[in-house]
């Protein structure tokens, strides 16, 4: 069975980049526009990984990814966002974060960093 990564991010043509990239590499892929959608999808997806932009609709990043660990969820989370500030970076591993990736990024070199955090797809 393939393993399952949530993407959350409100600009659809980095998580179409990223849906693409992942489901080529082997991953299950769903895709959430905004914060409140991201956490109904996690509840009933089941993920292994969510890529969680930061910046989004309804609930940012920050308070989705301390509700999934609120909510003792096992997954990994990597925090995407522009905000390149270490505060920042301090503040989502703080919440639970497992990596914090600043925009601009190399969306292979994130697959690749996916591949490290989970291994081989499925």
């Amino acid at each position: 069975m393939a393993q399952r990564i949530l993407i959350v991010d409100d600009e659809p043509n980095i998580a179409a980049s990223l849906e693409f990239l992942l489901h080529r590499g082997g991953y299950e892929v769903q895709v959430a526009h905004d914060g409140e959608e991201a956490l109904a999808l996690a509840e009933s997806f089941g993920p292994q990984l969510v890529l969680l932009d930061v910046m989004m609709p309804k609930l940012n990043g920050y308070e989705v990814c301390q509700r999934l660990r609120q909510g003792g969820r096992e997954v990994k989370i990597v925090m995407l966002t522009a905000r390149g500030r270490e505060v920042d970076a301090e503040k989502g591993k703080a919440l639970g974060a497992d990596l914090y990736v600043t925009k601009p990024f190399s969306t292979r070199e994130l697959v690749a960093q996916v591949r490290e955090l989970l291994g081989p797809a499925g």
